[in-house]
């Protein structure tokens, strides 16, 4: 079994805030090494992936069949030496096989009780592959487990382990046999990584590395409570004035009800509430420290608008052919400078 490397320092003082930013960006980048043996052509979806567990969120991974979403998540829990569990979401699928469900035992004595048998949500890394293909109701199983970190069955409380992560798969909507996930569990997802085709090079070196005698394998690189306390670490990494003040202009100007930008008044349903701020400025400061720097920019601001905000908002459909969330975005992103 491969060694893994010696853990970065404990959060300390804040003058050993720069020593820790180091030490956790030498292990993350062990962390992509490991990766990299397995998953190919696909750095920026990687690293938005990192980004969303350093800063204690859920991912949803959106893109059609066969690109490795699901590969993706397999590697992260070996790398991250997680607990890990995978769910395949189907019509028929029901919230107790998600949550768990009590059981009624009887002892040798004949006396009956309740016991309760956990669900496959008892782990540190959830996998739901291809969420949208379960009911709305089965869907919806999640949502407190994915926002408290904990379930209620039969009026008892039952805490999950820490960390705790939903990484969910999903086709995209318009495919057959899908169900359009909930506005409210939605917004639990940190990021929307849209994961696109690999580039002619990166799909070339794909196919020679997974169809020959032996594939890459990933080796643990780092620990759940050292993820733990990097997550603590990116929470302490300072904001400046010019970022939060962008997150805030950003954030607000998406909404019908207080955006300056008439195309959003118009053609904009809903848009993005307070914890798409928080969202962004948790991610600012995790793409900072993945990158090596000690604070965030705006620069950060703008890559991460659309990962952050793409699930956040909707149009009206009475929007003109060719508007999308997207490019709304992105007009969003140039009011900001």
């Amino acid at each position: 079994m491969t060694a893994i490397p010696a853990a970065f320092p404990p959060p300390a003082s804040g003058s050993d805030i720069v020593a820790e930013v180091e030490a956790l960006g030498a292990r993350i980048a062990a962390v992509r090494a490991q990766i990299g043996r397995v998953i190919l052509g696909q750095s920026e979806v990687v690293d938005e992936t990192l980004i969303t567990l350093l800063s204690g969120g859920h991912v949803l991974l959106v893109g059609v069949p066969g690109l490795g979403k699901s590969k993706l998540v397999e590697t992260l829990a070996t790398t991250l030496g997680m607990a890990s569990k995978r769910v395949q979401f189907t019509p028929d699928l029901m919230p107790a096989d998600i949550i768990g469900s009590e059981v009624l035992d009887e002892d040798a004595g004949g006396r009956r009780s309740f016991r309760f048998v956990p669900g496959p949500v008892f782990c540190q890394l959830l996998m739901a592959d291809e969420i949208n293909r379960a009911s709305p109701r089965t869907q919806s199983a999640l949502l407190q487990a994915m926002q408290e970190q904990r379930v209620a069955v039969a009026g008892v409380e039952h805490p999950l382990p820490r960390p705790f992560h939903v990484l969910a798969t999903q086709n995209p909507i318009e495919q057959e046999g899908t169900y359009p996930l909930p506005e409210a569990q939605l917004d639990r997802f940190l990021l929307q990584i849209d994961v696109r085709y690999p580039d002619l090079e990166a799909e070339r070196a794909m196919l020679l590395a997974t169809t020959g005698a032996a594939e890459g394998h990933a080796a643990q690189a780092m620990t759940p409570e050292e993820l733990l306390a990097a997550q603590a670490l990116i929470r302490r990494v300072p904001v400046g004035e010019t970022v939060l003040e962008a997150i805030l202009r950003l954030v607000r100007s998406g909404r019908p009800e207080s955006g300056e930008d008439e195309a959003v008044r118009e053609h904009v349903a809903w848009g993005p509430g307070p914890r798409a701020a928080q969202a962004l400025m948790l991610a600012t400061r995790a793409r900072a420290v993945l990158d090596g720097r000690l604070a965030p920019s705006v620069e950060d601001v703008a890559a991460l608008a659309q990962p952050v905000l793409r699930h956040r908002m909707a149009l009206k459909f009475s929007a003109p052919a060719g508007l999308t969330v997207g490019s709304m975005i992105d007009r969003l992103v140039e009011r900001i400078g």
